[in-house]
């Protein structure tokens, strides 16, 4: 691997602690302080990702990267670092954060001159690591490895994966915060991103008072990260905000696409560039309800369910412009952005489904037909994707019951039955007024909805596969994830079964996940 490709232009550029020192603390009027991984010494490669790693520049793997894998015995061109940031979380000021268990080294430039950002999670503590360890369990690892390059082909935003390693190491954790902690394998993910800026780097700023720092973080984003922003003066600030608006919109938008669930949208768990970041008590969707939430902390209240997620989106996007109003500075022109996201989302969100369904473009009838269709998977517990992949084989001929049956959470009785009827009568009858073919229509959705979705019950097979030795489902996921509009796996393409209704790890998770 080409390490020695790897620069720090962000330490160049700002203000930091270079003091190396581990010790959890505040750390004013910098966005960064260096610090060294803890270095393990016995690390055992469970999977790499060799096409991102050629794709950003690093090429080929060899036994002698392993050590660079979990942060251990760096050459001397990598100088190690965590950011400051502050944020929101459960919509209280949490003041500064940081990266906690994750700590860069750097960035590297490909053939082509794009810049990668690569990122160790699980490598030891830092300053920001707010009384822990810096570690990270195997589960939470794999969860994070195997998710995010999941999301990646499905079309979505997201930080990449770039290895998983056991880290040599037992880590103790409670994984439900209920007061029994168990020693579990210690692991490390490298991932990756254009960059991991986040809300919270702006917030913190702000925050301080620090405004030309502020200001001089907005111009490194905007000059190296929106390329596509070419104004000056004030107009470029507004058009970033605007920018990030709309990538915030189009995020959400993919999320409602696929069913996914961040469980925990914080402002420092909110990319700058829109990307889908930070794998913890995530999940995808199996009955549709706009009501979950994987996220056994962010109950009773589920400020964070499946369907608050871009109005959290848009909460989040207040308090950026509130940390940019300094130097926008034009209260008008942020109000009427934020209040315009709303309408923004809303067209796209419905111009998706429409996608979903086969329909040739958003009819102003289609939101009544949206409205009944969120009732019905309600009412009937239907899966989320699974639905969508029967809507695709439906015929005249179809018998409902044995057809939606197998994709029902619930038991489809008569009453249940008579409603699915009346509603596939109204999806005939929107389809006829297409102005596509239904060949045209059919491909629309097979493009639309995957075939295969990464849901929480096979992941936690694959944990417990990996923690006794074997990597078969893990290889097979990986497979699988990589094709997702293709059924390569026809057993992957049920329903959760309900022997892991209650399971921790499958249907309730913890932000220790």
């Amino acid at each position: 691997m080409n390490i020695e490709q790897i620069k720090q232009p962000f330490l160049k550029k700002f203000p930091g602690d270079f003091s190396n020192n581990p010790t959890q603390r505040g750390t004013p009027k910098v966005l960064f302080a260096t610090i060294e991984p803890a270095g393990f010494e016995q690390p055992q490669l469970i999977a790499f990702n060799e096409a991102l790693s050629e794709e950003i520049g690093l090429g080929k793997f060899e036994e002698k990267d392993l050590n660079f894998l979990v942060g251990s015995h760096l050459p001397n061109n990598i100088q190690t670092y965590a950011t400051a940031y502050a944020g929101h979380q459960f919509g209280n000021w949490a003041g500064q954060l940081g990266d906690g268990r994750a700590i860069l080294a750097g960035e590297i430039t490909n053939a082509e001159g794009k810049k990668t950002e690569i990122q160790w999670k699980g490598a030891g503590a830092t300053p920001y690591s707010r009384r822990a360890d810096g570690r990270a369990v195997l589960r939470s690892s794999v969860r994070e490895y195997l998710m995010s390059e999941a999301m990646y082909h499905l079309g979505i935003p997201t930080t990449r994966a770039l290895s998983l390693a056991f880290s040599g190491e037992d880590v103790l954790r409670d994984i439900m915060y209920n007061g029994n902690p168990q020693y579990e394998k210690g692991a490390v993910v490298i991932r990756t991103a254009e960059s991991f800026l986040r809300f919270g780097h702006f917030e913190l700023m702000f925050a301080q008072g620090e405004h030309s720092l502020l200001q001089d973080l907005l111009d490194f984003t905007i000059e190296n990260y929106f390329p596509e922003i070419v104004s000056s003066d004030q107009q470029k600030y507004k058009d970033f905000f605007e920018n990030v608006c709309n990538r915030t919109a189009d995020l959400m938008v993919e999320w409602f696409r696929v069913g996914f669930v961040h469980g925990v949208m914080n402002t420092d768990n909110m990319s700058i560039l829109g990307l889908t970041i930070d794998y913890g008590p995530y999940s995808m969707m199996d009955e549709y309800n706009l009501n979950f939430t994987p996220n056994t902390t962010d109950l009773p209240g589920r400020r964070y369910a499946f369907g608050k997620q871009a109005q959290i989106a848009n909460w989040n996007l207040w308090k950026l412009a509130n940390a940019l109003q300094p130097i926008i500075n034009d209260e008008k022109f942020l109000e009427n952005t934020l209040n315009n996201f709303g309408v923004y989302f809303w067209e796209a969100h419905d111009k998706m489904l429409c996608k979903k369904f086969g329909f040739d473009g958003l009819k102003k009838e289609d939101e009544v037909f949206f409205n009944n269709w969120q009732s019905l998977m309600q009412e009937l517990a239907l899966d989320h994707t699974l639905f969508f992949n029967q809507l695709e084989k439906i015929t005249p001929e179809t018998d409902l019951h044995e057809h939606f049956s197998p994709v029902a959470y619930a038991v489809l009785n008569e009453e249940k039955l008579s409603r699915l009827k009346d509603f596939m009568e109204q999806y005939q009858s929107r389809l006829h007024s297409n102005s596509i073919s239904k060949a045209e229509s059919l491909d629309l959705m097979k493009k639309t909805n995957p075939k295969f979705i990464l849901r929480n019950y096979l992941l936690y097979q694959c944990i417990e596969e990996i923690n006794a030795g074997k990597t078969a489902m893990l290889m097979k996921l990986t497979q699988a994830l990589e094709n997702p509009y293709q059924e390569l796996f026809p057993e992957f393409s049920v329903k959760r079964p309900s022997s892991y209704d209650n399971t921790a790890g499958c249907s309730t998770l913890s932000c220790s996940s």
